[in-house]
């Protein structure tokens, strides 16, 4: 079997970063593998619903471990997931066509677009729930079967289209359906109910796709590693300053696979670098202007 080492460093970028902001794989390798090597769109959407399988068990069982896991919410969220995620696979590659390229990249260059809005409101949520950080586990009787069933099933039916969404998508939703829900069991809860939902996603694949193994291996190769090495990251530091960055990276991905002329990919990078920019100087300004109150009010205390 034939392992790729560019794919397999590829892994290693994908597998950190995963691992550092708790972001799905599929936003980032799936444009990676058709970009930057190639790999038609179908085949990469099948390689990276079978990579995220391996991956997902690696954040959730540490959040099992740790009971930050709303199994109330896991459930109602696979009931709508499990089915719509092998529809989507189905529809992929028997309804659309895994030889229909163009059509398949244009879907998950829309889908790149939503993801990228969906962690820039990730960002403004988690703002403003951190002048009233939620700390206890929401009671299970708060949890509202049929809208969380039609996340799941909203959620599942992309991912078995393009791969995106089971990290990205989901759990925005869940952070505007359920405010008392705790960043912690916010993230173990989407984790969790992720495992069945790319697995049933990888059935439909493996039934009617064509999966290409050796892709599979090479991205694992690297993936495995690094998502444990960005987890173990993540537990120390924040992850506030790379999610920026991905929102330009999936911004400027999700325009190269609509078939941006170079000059627009330009412009969107310049644009891009500029926001951030501002973003970086923003935040900069925050936790100086946070060191201050935090010095002013010790100083208060010791008086």
């Amino acid at each position: 079997m034939h392992i790729d080492f560019y794919m397999a460093l590829a892994g290693v970028i994908v597998g950190f970063v995963i691992g550092l902001t708790g972001m799905g794989g599929g936003a980032l390798m799936t444009p990676v593998l058709v970009l930057i090597f190639g790999v038609s769109p179908a085949a990469a959407v099948s390689a990276d619903v079978v990579t995220s399988l391996v991956l997902k068990p690696f954040g959730g069982s540490v959040h099992v471990r740790r009971k930050t896991v709303n199994w109330r919410l896991v459930k109602w969220l696979m009931i709508g997931s499990i089915p719509c995620a092998f529809s989507g696979a189905f529809l992929l590659d028997e309804v659309i066509g895994t030889d229909n390229a163009k059509m398949i990249k244009r879907i998950l260059g829309f889908v790149l677009i939503v993801a990228a809005t969906a962690i820039v409101a990730k960002l403004a949520l988690q703002a403003r729930r951190r002048t009233a950080p939620v700390t206890e586990m929401m009671k299970p009787e708060l949890v509202r079967p049929i809208p969380t069933l039609v996340i799941g099933a909203i959620g599942g039916l992309i991912v078995g289209l393009t791969s995106v969404g089971s990290g990205s998508l989901i759990i925005v939703a869940l952070m505007l359906l359920y405010p008392k829900l705790s960043s912690k069991e916010m993230v173990g809860t989407d984790l969790v109910q992720a495992i069945p939902l790319v697995g049933s996603a990888a059935v439909g694949h493996l039934i009617f796709g064509h999966l290409d193994v050796s892709i599979i291996t090479s991205v694992l190769v690297g993936a495995i590693p690094a998502v444990i090495a960005g987890a173990h990251f993540s537990s120390k530091g924040t992850d506030r300053y790379v999610r920026p960055v991905l929102v330009a990276v999936l911004s400027i991905s999700a325009l190269g696979l609509l078939s941006v002329p170079n000059s627009g990919l330009l412009a969107a990078a310049i644009v891009s670098l500029a926001l951030l920019g501002l973003v970086f100087s923003r935040m900069r300004r925050n936790d100086l202007r946070l060191a201050g109150s935090t010095s002013t009010s010790d100083e208060l205390a010791l008086a």
